[in-house]
């Protein structure tokens, strides 16, 4: 029996798609990062990169970061397979939709979060760069990328993900309500951790109300959309803050 056809906005959740979409997005964030420092493990990094592989460096040193990467790249690999066994090759085009879109959210992404900002705290709020706009614009660039890929790794897939899953364990919730709980949550512990380490932002409550907010609209973008276009979304944002 041939693999049912599934329209572009449901295809384009699942891993054969959304994986895929996210893997150069992976490559030129280890490429820039790389050349800037050229070295794995020390040098200037995003910090959810560095908070996901510290483990792994700290048990294994360089092997370590091989191990993630092959735990990594291998998991997206057997996902991507498995989804494409199921439900057939990818058609190409749906990629270059997926990239419009994800322009065209980034371009609204400010706009849509400094407004509710604004209607929550009574006036205009604007998001700076804070400490990482006094490195260059190459590093700055690098770690725009890795906040795409590697923060909506660890905030949306594992720490979202994980949160549902307690709450509904723990706590006997429903599916709808675990998922506000973790969406919240995960969200609060999003805004905080970009006030964490040498390159963290200095803590005011505009800001951390508008990354809240992005918070849970980045979790709205990977529920409705996946993981692919929820990464290059937020690349992009942080990519024009970083060129503005």
């Amino acid at each position: 029996m041939p693999p049912r056809k599934s329209s572009y906005w449901s295809a384009t959740r699942e891993p054969r798609y959304s994986l895929t979409f996210a893997f150069p997005l992976l490559v030129l964030y280890e490429l820039l990062a790389f050349s800037l420092t050229h070295d794995s493990i020390n040098g200037v990094r995003n910090g959810a990169d560095v908070l996901l592989k510290s483990l792994f460096v700290v048990l294994g040193g360089r092997r370590g970061l091989i191990v993630f990467g092959v735990l990594l790249i291998g998991t997206g690999v057997w996902l991507v397979w498995k989804d494409r066994k199921a439900h057939g090759p990818a058609v190409a085009k749906y990629f270059l939709g997926m990239m419009l879109e994800s322009i065209l959210y980034a371009f609204c992404f400010g706009m849509v979060a400094g407004t509710l900002t604004a209607i929550l705290l009574h006036g205009p709020q604007f998001l700076a760069l804070g400490p990482i706009q006094n490195l260059s614009l190459p590093t700055q660039l690098m770690i725009s990328l890795g906040a795409g890929l590697y923060e909506e790794l660890l905030f949306r897939v594992i720490i979202v993900s994980a949160l549902a899953r307690m709450a509904r364990v723990l706590f006997g919730w429903k599916p709808l309500s675990a998922g506000i709980f973790a969406t919240v949550v995960g969200a609060l512990i999003f805004s905080a951790f970009h006030y964490i380490g040498p390159f963290g932002d200095p803590l005011e409550l505009n800001s951390f109300v508008f990354r809240m907010i992005s918070g849970l609209l980045l979790s709205a973008l990977y529920l409705l959309r996946g993981f692919g276009v929820a990464a290059w979304t937020h690349a992009l944002y942080d990519v024009m803050l970083a060129l503005r």
